[in-house]
């Protein structure tokens, strides 16, 4: 399944039934992985939550999943895109469109997938603290609340 940093708390089993679960964004789009000779190889790529799940295009199980956490996510060309990990910038994944437009709409699911789930950590971490500690960590740093929560309020 691939390997992640810390941040990899999911099992297998966890993260095939999260595999089958119905996906934010998913297509049947070529893809290479890292070590593979970047060979272009047709797949079924699905978005659920921060993870990209790709398949085969016969088989119901993944044959990977990358999570969206410390990652890059670049559009190379018209109808390409990649993922590469900050930790790891060599691991990289390229996605081959059918068109600029299907490229560039990837390219905002993915970066919103993994903007989400870190605004939605920002707010559980800081819930938690205040919790044990009876102040809120933001507070210091003279972030009013209003300002804070303007960050889920643009979303599409």
């Amino acid at each position: 399944m691939g390997r992640g940093g810390p941040a990899m708390r999911y099992n297998e089993r966890e993260l095939l039934s999260l595999a089958r679960q119905p996906a934010e964004k998913a297509a049947e789009i070529r893809m290479s992985v890292p070590k593979k000779g970047n060979v272009l190889k047709k797949r079924l790529v699905k978005l659920v939550v921060n993870f990209l799940f790709y398949f085969r295009t016969d088989e119901a199980e993944p044959i990977g999943a990358l999570l969206l956490e410390h990652c890059k996510i670049t559009k190379e060309e018209e109808n390409v895109f990649s993922i590469s990990f900050i930790e790891e910038p060599e691991r990289k994944y390229c996605f081959e469109c059918a068109t600029e437009e299907q490229c560039q709409e990837w390219v905002e699911a993915l970066r919103r997938a993994s903007y989400e789930f870190l605004r939605r950590s920002l707010i559980f971490y800081r819930n938690e603290i205040q919790k044990m500690t009876g102040k809120d960590p933001l507070e210091q740093y003279g972030i009013s609340e209003e300002a804070r929560f303007q960050l889920g309020a643009h979303r599409q």
